[in-house]
């Protein structure tokens, strides 16, 4: 059974950092590429960044470039979002979510993630 597991949100002032990190098992982690959406209340959940199985090819939304950073320890097998620079309008549920590893898939294309964890809530206060 493959489980995803977020873990790291919590209640930042703004312009506060945070480091999300995400762990997946049952799975074979190497193959996946691992990406980060959010929801905030009331609205779609959108993509944040994702990167590709071997660490290559990190994308990010343009809301936050510049100031997120998405990284992959494979020893470890886990993915990381830094978090910088925070500001109200990052606050929401963060999930985490595994894509079999394609070239030709879009990372920002959520319909395309097989797995998603539970989600770790962000608060940034102003």
């Amino acid at each position: 059974q493959v489980q995803v597991v977020e873990s790291g949100g919590g209640l930042v002032q703004s312009g506060g950092s945070l480091r999300l990190s995400c762990t997946a098992s049952g799975l074979t982690w190497i193959i996946y590429d691992m990406g980060w959406f959010r929801q905030a209340p009331g609205r779609e959940r959108e993509f944040v960044a994702a990167i590709r199985w071997n660490g290559d090819g990190a994308e990010y939304a343009d809301s936050v470039r510049g100031r997120f950073s998405i990284s992959r320890d494979n020893d470890k097998k886990i993915v990381y979002l830094e978090m910088n620079n925070l500001k109200p309008e990052d606050t929401a549920v963060y999930y985490c979510a595994a894509d079999r590893h394609n070239y030709d898939n879009n990372l920002r294309d959520i319909q395309l993630y097989d797995y998603w964890g539970q989600g770790t809530q962000v608060t940034v206060s102003s």
